[in-house]
């Protein structure tokens, strides 16, 4: 049982095996490198400004006198 594997199948899987191996390098780039200036130093730009939600509404009708 024999398989005649001509210079153009080994081609097509040398080109699918590389393509594969650089989208597992852009992803581990993607992963692991800074996704923001590192260089900004101590008390640097924030990623994300925390906020508390507001309270209840005035009139709400889960707290109103009226409710039950």
């Amino acid at each position: 049982m024999e398989a005649d594997v001509g210079t153009g199948a080994v081609r097509e899987i040398l080109v699918v095996v590389g393509v594969a191996v650089g989208g597992l390098l852009l992803a581990v780039v993607a992963a692991f490198a800074p996704w923001y200036d590192v260089s900004a130093g101590p008390g640097g730009a924030e990623v994300v400004e925390m906020r508390a939600p507001a309270g209840p509404a005035v009139g709400d009708l889960a707290t109103s006198p009226d409710a039950g």
